[in-house]
């Protein structure tokens, strides 16, 4: 596969890698010195490209997701903090005929992670003594808080309480990607933790979709790519 990446900082260098270790072809790369591009100039440039992996900044997503669709390249989007502008982007989509995969974590893991939650939120759900908490630390160099996974797992919990709970954010140092779901009764507390050790778990996610991708029409989270998967 022929792919562009969007994105060249510390994850975008990973799934660079990652891409070329799995036999596929970074054609082109779209670095922060080119943010000034229009979306008509990125359409020219992602011309033959088999799919896009966007890892940029969400004020760069819209401008991403219409030079993609006008070019008809499928765009997986790895950037998170942008789902106010979501049904832009389905407009978008819907216009130009083409596809797009998103999603909060592409972590192969957080994803499971999101199953055992729902699973152990219905079984908490049936006795009212306990209550959920939900807890999430990154480096401080992440910018949105609480995190797209934290905001993913609050949606999930909130479908099977409704009892009001709490998402807590930490951003400090270089701490990794971490994930706790806890239920705390009057007498025990159950926690369901997720650290992740790298990015490469991200990247294996992304490429993983891009290959996927490929041949597709709609707009599609990237569950909904796991739950193919699964199947």
């Amino acid at each position: 596969m022929k792919i562009a990446l969007i994105g060249t900082g510390n994850m975008g260098e990973i799934v660079d890698s990652f891409a070329r270790r799995a036999g596929h072809g970074v054609t082109v790369s779209i670095d922060e010195s080119q943010r000034g591009l229009s979306a008509t100039d990125l359409a020219a440039v992602l011309s033959g490209v088999d799919a896009t992996i966007d890892f940029s900044a969400s004020a760069a997503v819209l401008r991403n997701v219409e030079g993609c669709m006008m070019a008809h390249v499928p765009l997986v989007e790895g950037t998170t903090g942008w789902n106010d502008q979501l049904g832009t982007v389905r407009e978008l989509v819907t216009q130009h005929d083409g596809v797009f995969v998103y999603g909060a974590n592409f972590s192969i893991g957080v994803n499971l992670f999101y199953r055992v939650t729902e699973f152990a939120a219905d079984l908490f759900s049936r006795f009212r003594d306990y209550e959920a908490f939900i807890e999430e630390q990154h480096h401080s160099r992440k910018k949105d808080a609480p995190s797209g996974t934290a905001l993913k797992l609050k949606e999930i919990v909130a479908r099977h309480t409704d009892k009001p709970f709490g998402v807590s954010s930490t951003r400090a140092g270089n701490i990794p990607g971490t994930h706790r779901v806890g239920f705390d009764g009057p007498t025990d507390q159950v926690l369901l933790e997720h650290v992740a050790r790298s990015r490469e778990g991200f990247a294996a996610g992304a490429m993983m979709t891009a290959e996927w991708i490929v041949n597709k029409k709609g707009i599609y989270e990237f569950s909904e790519v796991m739950d193919e998967i699964l199947s």
